[in-house]
């Protein structure tokens, strides 16, 4: 049996300690700054997107990674007689899952390429990578992880509330009335991954910290008899600390996990959503 190695695309949104901690391999998707293609996580990050969006008035362009880009990122390892398990954002926010699979077709080497549609992004995708580890530490092939994490994608829940609609707006995901409406009552929604797609849940009233914390509350409420206790992600772009610790807080005081996450997400994601946008993810039983 080959030796078994797990990679995933840039928007997984893993912290660097945790892709060493874990020997996760990423290869960048592209944000394109005007004229200029930056990888992401090694040539750009957020606080680049930030000053462009002041700046410019207009959203980064963000691209796949190609499939030349694919077949030389996955052959290193397979060349080396490791077998792959890749995993990648929702194949319908982006092309990049289709690419992966063309290339794993043309990649040379011994080990072979197992990927992954994770139907989810950011540390929605790092907990099935998670799954993934456990799996392979436990002796599993690549392919007996492979179809395991399969089944695992439906009970991943990831969402998100979003601070300010600015983003979404420019976006197109968001109409300016709608906007207008949000920022004059103080509502600020849930952003929810169901089935591969983002769609608008609840709408939260009042500050961004108060409503972080009901956010939280809620999610944890709502989904507690279920929850899987072993891990979960605390992830968000440019907040306020303190709001951070609070929904930290928040999570810590259920007692449903083992282990709390914290980490920020990529540029990706910042380049859709904005500052001020925080989630709470975890997975659920069957």
């Amino acid at each position: 049996m080959n030796k078994v190695i797990i990679t995933a695309d840039s928007t997984c949104d893993l912290s660097a300690e945790m892709k060493e901690r874990f020997g996760f391999k990423i290869v960048p998707l592209y944000v394109n700054l005007g004229d200029d293609s930056f990888k992401d996580g090694e040539e750009i990050h957020p606080d680049q997107i930030y000053d462009y969006v002041a700046e410019k008035k207009q959203l980064p362009k963000t691209a796949a990674a190609s499939i030349p880009d694919y077949i030389e990122f996955f052959s290193q390892f397979t060349k080396e007689g490791f077998d792959v398990v890749h995993f990648n954002i929702s194949s319908t926010m982006s092309v990049t899952h289709q690419n992966a699979k063309m290339a794993a077709e043309e990649t040379e080497g011994e080990g072979k390429v197992y990927v992954v549609d994770s139907a989810n992004l950011s540390t929605g995708t790092g907990l099935l990578m998670l799954d993934a580890y456990d799996l392979k530490e436990a002796g599993k092939s690549a392919a007996e992880i492979y179809e395991e994490v399969l089944k695992r994608v439906p009970l991943v829940r990831a969402s998100f509330v979003v601070d300010q609609l600015d983003y979404l707006k420019m976006g197109g995901r968001c109409s300016s009335v709608a906007a207008l409406g949000a920022t004059v009552l103080k509502l600020h929604p849930r952003i929810f991954v169901a089935e591969g797609k983002m769609g608008a849940g609840e709408k939260y009233r009042g500050n961004i910290e108060s409503v972080m914390v009901q956010y939280a509350k809620a999610m944890l409420n709502q989904n507690a008899e279920k929850i899987v206790k072993n891990r979960c992600f605390v992830t968000y772009t440019k907040t306020d600390a303190a709001t951070v610790e609070k929904v930290k807080a928040v999570v810590e005081e259920s007692g449903l996990f083992d282990e709390i996450y914290e980490t920020m997400a990529g540029c990706v994601v910042t380049s859709h959503c904005g500052p001020g946008t925080l989630g709470v993810l975890f997975e659920v039983s069957e």
